[in-house]
């Protein structure tokens, strides 16, 4: 049977990964919102679009042609073509990305074809697992499993310190910086706020396989 499993939560939870990782035991697809959001942003960065203008951003954002793929071994993310996966993880983007996610025409463009990427998941690859910030209550709110992934701020802090090879400082700074990042994206979505319908998994004390483990054990449920 078809499924859509919603993965949302904090920025540093561990969205990314865990929802890979189930994607795989499970043999579903994956999809990645938050990439789209950082390819979208990437090319108003790229064409100096004004990021305090956003009605310059909204009139931008029908312009570049932003693709996904949905193989949970190889995801892709392409913009008029170009790949641009490591384009988008940049500290200029990362900094910038709240701001061109607040504006809604963004959002509904990209909401739109999140959507389309689920439906055709479901129609002829069983299901997907779709991970970000408002997957489980606005872009897929009946999807049959919904997950909120969390940990305690140190805790995602220090992981995704880790992730780009940070020292004890780094992680202060990391802290910081995801703390900012909620504050933003909770101006448009609920990014410390579990979906109605949600099951929270804390991580804190759990590693990365343990988590794909109890994820996939809730959506084989939910099945």
């Amino acid at each position: 049977m078809a499924i859509v499993v919603a993965i949302d939560g904090p920025s540093g939870s561990g969205k990314s990964s865990v929802s890979r990782g189930v994607a795989r035991e499970l043999g579903l697809r994956y999809l990645d919102t938050g990439a789209q959001y950082r390819a979208m942003t990437w090319w108003i960065l790229q064409n100096g679009i004004d990021l305090d203008d956003p009605a310059a951003i909204a009139i931008a954002a029908a312009k570049p042609q932003i693709a996904s793929g949905t193989d949970p071994d190889a995801p892709t993310i392409t913009v008029d073509g170009a790949d641009v996966a490591e384009a988008i993880r940049g500290a200029e983007v990362t900094a910038a990305v709240s701001k061109v996610a607040a504006v809604q025409a963004v959002r509904d463009r990209l909401i739109a074809l999140q959507r389309e990427l689920i439906a055709l998941a479901g129609e002829h690859a069983g299901g997907i697992v779709a991970e970000g910030r408002d997957i489980a209550d606005v872009v897929c709110p009946a999807a049959q499993a919904k997950i909120y992934l969390t940990a305690s701020p140190s805790v995602r802090a220090a992981r995704r310190a880790a992730e780009h090879g940070g020292d004890g400082a780094g992680v202060a700074r990391t802290e910081a910086d995801l703390a900012r990042r909620d504050a933003e994206d909770a101006k448009t979505t609920r990014p410390l706020d579990a979906a109605p319908g949600a099951t929270v998994v804390d991580a804190t004390n759990l590693d990365l396989p343990q988590v794909i483990a109890e994820v996939s054990r809730l959506v084989s449920a939910a099945r």
